[in-house]
């Protein structure tokens, strides 16, 4: 698998911490703008691009992104492309200050949960009209969007899928992969749980569960699979009140609650590798990380797309390429952009980083699904889905996994956790 280790930029890159209030009041003070969900689509011009292009990666050291650079260059000899690396830990709020001062580059990656907030600060250029939507899974698009208006393009794709240790699981009598419909998974659970201490003497618990920062990303899936949402954007209303969101939340409960997953915030990735969990939903790095780290579990483990109640449905995160409001220059910005995010070049990123691309033909291209535990990444790409694109989705987040915790820990009843998602959820509102 050709995933590489990225664990770190994978956690935080969903990150998005609040931003101060003082922001979000002043609008950073350019009120002439007019206006996030307002703004005209920014226009990219004829020819070639000119002139120097100043742009923030976000992680490490971007050796793929430089290599790009390069060839835009070749095939714009009049540009010059300068990228900085802005560790993940600092980004979001160097992002926000340089909005705020209006001392930003020409454009930067931004991690998918910061744009609406972004966005909603007046930091971004609508993006122009000759870079469309359908070349990208919907789900991923939608991740551009605050209020209906797209603000930037969508680059690295970010989705969950069902990692299982094959040489696990068949102890217990699973040929293949596990159901893919929810009851069915259960009952495949408890199976290879029954397999703990006996034909698996080292397995402690069946699946592994994501418990307190980001679990929401795990659990939110299990609303959308119900025809279901947490958030109406017609209404503005939050609807964490409504029996699909309790059948999501019984259904993320139940397995710890049936002594399938453990109750700490255990090491899922290392667990996994030591045969203590045999499946577990993780992002496309662990693949790398376990062909790096445990080279001798290379064909004992695959990947499956998630399980299902009533229809598919997965988590679209990842991140875009935004061009700024004060870009200096912005049409060679947008040129760069767009340059990147070319199915082919996309593909040729893909390969290098390990980063799922957001586009359908970049998939093709790339040839990735010739590879086989990349196929139920794709799929899930298929049914992603955005989180709602409000300015303070990040505090509703910490909330429903503050909350999940409690009813993981059997400190709250799904009823009680409805009530205080509702409630708190309201009380935070949607920002601007």
């Amino acid at each position: 698998m050709r995933i590489t280790t990225r664990h770190a930029v994978r956690t935080v890159q969903t990150l998005c911490v609040t931003v101060t209030a003082a922001l979000v009041a002043t609008g950073c003070g350019r009120s002439e703008d007019s206006g996030p969900g307002n703004d005209a689509p920014a226009e990219i011009g004829a020819g070639k691009a000119k002139g120097t292009v100043v742009m923030w990666s976000l992680g490490d050291p971007d050796e793929p992104l430089k290599d790009l650079a390069k060839k835009f260059e070749q095939e714009n000899p009049d540009a010059d492309v300068k990228i900085t690396a802005v560790p993940w830990d600092g980004a979001h709020d160097k992002l926000t200050t340089a909005i705020a001062g209006g001392n930003t580059p020409d454009m930067s990656m931004v991690g998918s949960t910061w744009m609406a907030e972004m966005a909603a600060l007046n930091g971004f250029q609508a993006t122009p009209t000759s870079i469309k939507s359908s070349d990208f899974y919907p789900g991923q698009w939608d991740t551009t969007k605050y209020k209906n208006t797209s603000y930037g393009v969508p680059f690295i794709a970010d989705t969950q899928a069902v990692f299982y240790r094959t040489d696990l699981t068949a102890k217990a009598g699973i040929k293949g992969a596990l159901a893919g419909d929810w009851d069915g998974y259960l009952k495949d659970l408890k199976a290879v749980q029954a397999t703990a201490g006996k034909e698996n003497p080292k397995l402690r618990h069946a699946s592994g569960l994501k418990m307190g920062f980001n679990s929401w990303i795990f659990w939110l899936p299990m609303v959308w699979q119900q025809g279901s949402d947490i958030y109406d954007a017609k209404t503005g209303k939050f609807t964490f009140d409504t029996p699909e969101v309790a059948e999501a939340l019984e259904n993320y409960a139940s397995v710890p609650k049936e002594g399938l997953a453990p109750t700490d915030r255990a090491d899922n990735v290392q667990e996994f590798q030591d045969g203590l969990t045999a499946v577990y939903q993780e992002g496309a790095w662990a693949g790398g990380t376990f062909h790096k780290d445990s080279p001798q579990l290379d064909g004992k483990w695959k990947t499956m797309p998630m399980p299902y109640t009533k229809q598919p449905a997965g988590f679209a995160g990842g991140s875009d390429l935004a061009v700024f409001k004060e870009a200096k220059n912005p049409d060679a910005a947008w040129k760069f952009a767009q340059f990147l995010t070319e199915p082919a070049n996309l593909a040729t990123y893909s390969k290098a980083s390990g980063s799922l691309p957001p586009s359908p033909q970049a998939w093709t291209e790339g040839k990735l699904t010739e590879d086989e535990n990349l196929k139920a990444f794709a799929e899930q790409l298929e049914v992603g889905k955005a989180p709602p694109a409000i300015t303070t989705w990040q505090q509703i987040a910490d909330t429903i996994d503050s909350e999940l915790e409690k009813l993981t820990l059997g400190k709250s009843t799904v009823a009680e956790v409805q009530k205080t998602l509702q409630s708190k959820a309201t009380s935070i509102g949607t920002g601007r």
